[in-house]
């Protein structure tokens, strides 16, 4: 399991704000019971969504938009498969994977 809070803590002991956001939003999908979804719609922004991805019928809930540069390094510090951040005294893990919805491509953070 890659553990991405090893390698990215700054000399002040802090995450970056990439894995602070998604600790943040990892925290939304956990009291949901549901899956993460981050999806880029253009150049400048990605939509962020809680929901079951899988589900054709259930729709996922709009959660916020994060800046595209925040996305790209939050999948550099993460990786396909299992994964383990520690934010704070908070420790995630989750299974990131790769789908389409609606035919946009969409990255998903599923608790483990």
């Amino acid at each position: 399991m890659a553990t991405a809070s090893d390698l990215t803590d700054s000399p002040q002991g802090q995450p970056p704000e990439s894995l602070q956001a998604l600790a943040e939003y990892l925290e939304f999908s956990l009291d949901k019971g549901k899956c993460l979804v981050m999806m880029r719609h253009g150049t400048d922004a990605c939509s962020v969504y809680i929901g079951d991805p899988s589900d054709e019928e259930g729709d996922l809930t709009a959660h916020g938009t994060i800046a595209t540069a925040l996305a790209d390094e939050i999948l550099e510090f993460t990786r396909s498969g299992a994964n383990q951040i520690t934010v704070g005294d908070q420790t995630y893990r989750f299974f990131r994977s790769f789908t389409h919805v609606a035919k946009v491509g969409a990255v998903v953070f599923a608790p483990l």
